[in-house]
């Protein structure tokens, strides 16, 4: 069983809707600050979540069994489509995963419903910066799924950004243990605003360190790190080109692998 609750500051259900499978929810209001949309999974822990119709839907892992999605207001509203939240009708959905489809090889890093600040579903992305604070360049934009990276700032060029910071880390927590094989990072590439990373290292939370090179591109630059089985991944000590720019950023993330038993 899945269930979809959407509620105001105060905690009032606005709407609700449950199924078995999956959860389609369609209802009537203007967002209002503090307003969040809840789901219980019950003994569930994977669902295919889309919070609203400007968000890619999503893998999210619930570690309870349960998820807040506190809907994005001002500010944090610029790393969303123009106009995302504002409309006065909205939908959500939600759907149990299926053991083949969380056993299948895939990107576990994607969650295009990540949100800034501590959640309780995951993955989740957090940086030791984020350029000025915007949220345009903010960690959690590089699981969102979309790799346009021809331009920065505004949806849909948002980005990680670390406003020029020599010692910037950006850390992934996927909230379980998984096994993992390859990852790959596609840089912003708004060159000649741009300048990029020539190389840089991933930890994981297993103890390895892999060094791996980077090219002045556009591309997706796959990254091989063997097998391994991980909660989470850091990117570290990366090292920018020597371009006059200092503006190397990150526009998405992707970590490759499977879940395991349980």
């Amino acid at each position: 069983m899945i269930e979809i609750t959407v509620r105001d500051a105060a905690g009032n259900a606005l709407a609700s809707v449950r199924h078995e499978n999956e959860a389609l929810l369609c209802f009537d209001r203007a967002y209002m600050d503090g307003d969040r949309v809840e789901i219980d999974a019950g003994k569930s822990r994977h669902i295919l979540f889309q919070p609203d119709v400007s968000i890619l839907p999503g893998e999210v892992y619930l570690p309870e069994g349960r998820l807040t999605w506190t809907v994005p207001q001002g500010e944090h509203r610029l790393a969303y489509r123009p106009g995302a939240f504002t409309e006065a009708r909205h939908i959500v959905s939600a759907r149990l995963m299926t053991e083949t489809e969380t056993r299948a090889r895939r990107n576990l890093a994607c969650n295009p419903a990540d949100l800034r600040g501590d959640t309780d579903f995951f993955p989740h992305c957090t940086a030791n910066v984020e350029t000025r604070g915007e949220s345009c360049f903010a960690a959690r934009n590089v699981i969102d799924g979309m790799r346009f990276n021809t331009f920065h700032g505004e949806w849909p060029f948002q980005s990680w950004g670390i406003g020029a910071r020599e010692d910037a880390w950006c850390l992934l927590d996927l909230g379980r243990e998984v096994q993992i094989d390859a990852m790959a990072l596609t840089l912003r590439a708004d060159f000649p605003h741009d300048a990029w990373w020539v190389r840089g290292q991933v930890a994981l939370s297993d103890g390895a360190i892999v060094d791996f090179p980077l090219e002045k591109t556009g591309d997706r630059q796959v990254v091989e790190l063997g097998r391994h089985r991980v909660r989470w991944l850091r990117l570290q000590n990366m090292v920018k080109s020597d371009d006059p720019s200092a503006f190397p950023a990150l526009i998405e993330w992707e970590v490759f692998g499977s879940d395991v038993d349980e």
